[in-house]
């Protein structure tokens, strides 16, 4: 069974866009490299240059590489996955075409984008492990709690952590606040932060919580609504100081 030239030009497209816009872009290029299961050796091969400028590029030895690097980057990535039998690409178009309607939003940051900074936009309080020190996240999800409850299989779970698990998933509509917090105990996969919207973590969700040593933090913002209008005015800031741009003032959220 073939895979769609449109499936491949998506996950090139994404790859890429995600090394350029990245503060550590060796380290992104290591880490698609990683998923892929491809060695620097191969990887060099295909390429046709030196595994050391791999190397150098992926422990930032090398200033960020240009454009048409990175595209040489994709390219053989792809290529020795369609050698291979194209896993990885059909892993990935298997993940896109059918996305979990519990997902609501999900985006990474241009930028790393401070945890104080988050809590602030969506007038949020660290109800659970406010020692615990994580600085920063680099992206979020919006999840409606219900309907993740209902319908979050393995599988799709893991669509809701997008390019990095360095992220805050958010649940959303959250009445019985054990739940949330038991779907995030039970998988491998953890974020770096979690946020509740809807109802306060009650205090066994708080000691799921401490369990996993994840930051438990509650936002006051009453809607959905208001709630993704804000995280994605925080992401529009973040993609300004990605270009040097001048930053407005952050927004007032109304009660």
């Amino acid at each position: 069974m073939s895979v769609s030239p449109s499936v491949r030009e998506v996950l090139a497209r994404r790859i890429a866009g995600e090394i350029v816009l990245s503060s550590k872009p060796g380290a992104t290029m290591r880490k698609w490299r990683e998923l892929f299961a491809v060695s620097q050796m191969s990887l060099s091969e295909k390429m046709v240059v030196s595994s050391s400028i791999i190397s150098d590029y992926e422990s930032e030895r090398r200033k960020s590489p240009g454009t048409r690097f990175v595209r040489r980057f994709v390219w053989a990535l792809l290529k020795i996955d369609e050698d291979r039998g194209s896993r990885f690409i059909r892993e990935f178009a298997r993940l896109t075409s059918s996305p979990s309607t519990a997902v609501i939003d999900l985006r990474e940051f241009p930028i790393p984008v401070r945890v104080e900074y988050l809590c602030k936009a969506i007038k949020g309080e660290i109800v659970a492990c406010p020692d615990k020190f994580v600085k920063e996240v680099l992206g979020y999800t919006v999840v409606d709690s219900k309907k993740a409850v209902e319908t979050l299989s393995g599988l799709e779970y893991s669509q809701v952590f997008g390019a990095t698990t360095d992220r805050a998933l958010i649940f959303t509509n959250v009445v019985d606040g054990s739940l949330p917090m038991m779907i995030v105990r039970v998988s491998s996969l953890k974020p770096r932060v979690v946020v509740f919207q809807g109802a306060r973590p009650d205090e066994y969700s708080t000691k799921l919580a401490e369990y996993d040593r994840i930051p438990l933090i509650y936002s006051a913002l009453p809607t959905i609504e208001q709630l993704v209008k804000t995280l994605r005015k925080l992401y529009r800031i973040a993609l300004r100081r990605k270009l040097g741009k001048p930053v407005r003032p952050p927004p007032k959220i109304s009660a």
